[in-house]
Parts: structure tokens; sequence; C-alpha cells
């Protein structure tokens, strides 16, 4: 079976039949469009215009509006959660349910290393000092025994992130968070589809974080939203993201910003969110066209969905094992060169940066192993599954091919 969305099919029109037909090296570029790993989503577009029109109509365009509310309703059924309270981004999402859920006397929160690139920031944002723990070299993720390794008694919140394929280990995290009385939190910003045997995402620990960027698997141009059954943290929630108003200027609550949804962006998600079982069934197809091809390259393992649950099918995800003969970057960048925009997968770690923010200095073996070894291929809409032939083809070109590459890219370094 292969997807296609009209005018984003390319033509491939360069076949690599020698090291110095690479576009890295100066030949021809196999795509024309670039095929990215963000898996960009188009809705309806009908579909899009009629809740569009329901909110111009009534000139409601933003201030918790008709489709806002709307969307928070179907996000709490879709979740099994009692509450959703939608933001303008994911980042406010996360920073007010953080600042929120902080034990009030303590200042660190444990957060892995080996996620995304700006999270330190976020918890500079909420006032706290990250103490990054190390991942379960399965998993990719934060779980139980790493996150116990760092409590302490400044320890105020575990934020709990979900990597991009599966989920962490749910169960254990909750279970340690109340041993101990610390809060968690779920980032879930890539798993808005995920399910484990505790249940659908949406409903775990404290509270949990999705992103609604447009890169998402559900896609609002920009916003997000969080999920808790703790019916004051919603209502304290509800009111951080509107200055802390209630009614027209009564601040009740202190810390609020400008964070509310507009209605434009919820027509959007809601018009994703009425496509998303659709999308799920065309990303399983793109997966199983990455799952045969990659199968034939033994040194590249593909990172499996468990498939015993509900899954998204949407991040690509492989491994380059011991055997494969490049580094992992010098691998993006001739796959980017070819218009392929492969991405290192969590690189640098956080615990490795340079960060004007306060944070505790850590050590990390594990985490500084697996930096070096994964990397995300396109996916999305816009691949089809003969780009993703052309991909594997060029995949097992550089595979065959590495001694030679790898000195020509010595030479490059010595000129």
């Amino acid at each position: 079976m292969v997807l296609s969305h009209g005018n984003f099919m390319n033509v491939k029109v360069a076949i690599k039949k020698q090291v110095r037909d690479l576009s890295y090296f100066g030949g021809t570029m196999l795509f024309t469009e670039p095929k990215s790993t963000s898996s960009l989503v188009q809705p309806n577009f009908d579909n899009f215009l009629r809740y569009s029109k329901e909110f111009f109509d009534k000139s409601h365009y933003t201030n918790n509006g008709p489709l806002v509310k709307l969307l928070e309703q179907r996000l709490a059924r879709f979740h099994d959660s009692n509450f959703c309270i939608a933001f303008c981004n994911g980042f406010w999402g996360l920073v007010l349910a953080m600042s929120s859920l902080a034990l009030t006397d303590k200042s660190e929160v444990i957060m892995p290393s080996l996620t995304y690139r700006r999270m330190a920031d976020l918890a500079a944002w909420a006032k706290l000092k990250p103490r990054f723990c190390e991942v379960d070299t399965n998993t990719l993720s934060v779980n139980r025994q790493t996150a116990s390794e760092c409590i302490n008694s400044e320890t105020a919140l575990i934020l709990a992130v979900h990597p991009i394929v599966n989920c962490c280990d749910i169960e254990g995290l909750v279970s340690l968070g109340q041993e101990y009385g610390i809060p968690v939190l779920f980032d879930s910003v890539e798993s808005v589809y995920e399910s484990s045997h505790n249940g659908k995402v949406g409903g775990f620990g404290d509270a949990e974080c999705f992103s609604m960027h447009a890169s998402k698997l559900l896609n609002g141009f920009e916003g997000g939203y969080v999920t808790t059954n703790n019916e004051a943290l919603a209502h304290k929630l509800a009111l951080l993201r509107s200055f802390g108003f209630q009614g027209q200027d009564n601040c009740v609550v202190s810390g609020g910003t400008n964070a509310k949804l507009n209605e434009i962006h919820a027509a959007m998600a809601l018009a994703n969110l009425d496509g998303l079982d659709q999308q799920v069934v065309d990303n399983r197809v793109r997966y199983r066209c990455y799952q045969t091809g990659l199968s034939e390259i033994p040194s590249i393992r593909l990172l499996e969905f468990d498939e015993g649950f509900s899954t998204s099918y949407k991040n690509i995800v492989v491994e380059l094992l011991d055997d494969w003969p490049l580094m992992r970057d010098d691998t993006v960048d001739i796959l980017n060169a070819e218009n392929i925009l492969a991405r290192a997968y969590y690189s640098p770690p956080l615990h490795s940066k340079n960060m004007r923010y306060p944070y505790i200095p850590a050590s990390l073996e594990v985490t500084d192993i697996l930096s070096q070894r994964f990397m995300l291929l396109p996916c999305g809409d816009f691949v089809t599954c003969n780009d993703i032939d052309q991909i594997v083809k060029i995949l097992k070109f550089i595979c065959s091919n590495g001694f030679v590459i790898a000195h020509r890219l010595a030479e490059s370094e010595e000129k």
C-alpha cells in the first residue's frame, strides 16, 4: 500500500551507485522536497472550516470560547480523565502544572536527561532545579529505579517523561511518588494515543501534559492541554492560564499568565481529533514499510511499538548498532544532505549542556552512551511508502559503503 498526498509526491532522480553520488559529496539530492521527522498532519479542510464558522458567527474568538470548552470535554473523555484544561501551547501547560504540583518547601525536580532540549528551561520557569536521572536502556525513559536513586530531602516533583515510542514505567513511578509523598507529573506530549496494561495515557499520576503543536499527533497549529482527576488542580490551572482572574478583574490566585487557547486553534485541534483514528491507520502503514525494509539491514534496529496496546505508530526511531560503519551524527549529516531530515534522538543530553539556569550536575554514563546511538527517520502525512523505500535504500548504501564514506569524511575534516 502506498500513501500519497498530491503535490508532495516526489520524483526520485538520484540513484546512488558510487559514494560520489551522495549529495554530501556533490551528487544530486535524492528528494526535491524535504522529508521531515515532524509528523505534519492536515485535517479535512471542510471540517476545519465547519468548526471555524461556529466561533466566527458568534464573534467569540478567545477567552474560553465554546470550541475550547468542547475540545476540553472531548479530550477528557478520550483520555478517561475527569478534567482537561487547554493552553496556548504545551510549554505553559507544563510550567503551570509543575509549579502547581511541586511541594512548596522543596527545590528540585527529578527528570531524565535524555529528553527534549528545553526541558530544563521549563523547570527554571517553575522555579525548580533539575536533578537529572538515568533512563532504562530498553525504553529510553525514566523508571522507578532510576528516579528513586535521585530522591532526597529537596525533591519537590517527579517529572516522568514518556519516550516517543511506547510508555515509561507508569505503575512504578506512580507507586514511587505515593511511597515518598512526592507528586508525579507525566510529560505525555508524544503519547496522545498510547495505552499500557495500566490503561489509557491521560489519567495517571497527579496530572499529564500534552502538546498540540503542528508536529504532534493532535495538530492544533499550536496548543497544549493538561489532564487530571484532581478537581482543585484543574480549577487552579484554569485560573492561572487567565492571569489568575475569576470573573472580569477579580484576581484570586497569584502567578497567573495569559496562556489561553484561542478558538481557531481549538477548531484545528477538533478537526484533527475527528480524523485521529484514520491518522493512526496511515501511520501504521508507514511503520510497516519501515519494519519490512529495515529488517534487511542487520546493523540497524527499529524501536518497535508495543502492539498489545493502542499506539500511534507515529515516530520512527532506530538504533545504530555496534557494527554500523559510521558515527550517528555523520549518518544524520549524510541523510540530511539528501533532504532526508533525520535527527539525532535527544542529543546532546541535558546534563552535558551548558545552562544558564540552576541545575544539579550529574554523571550519567548510560545516557551518554545512548545519546550517541539513536536517530529519528521521516514520518507523517507527507512521507509515502515509496519515500520510505528510497530512505531504506540510502541506508543500505551507507551500510555497504561505510568504509569508503568514512575515509571521504576523514579527508574532508583534514582539509
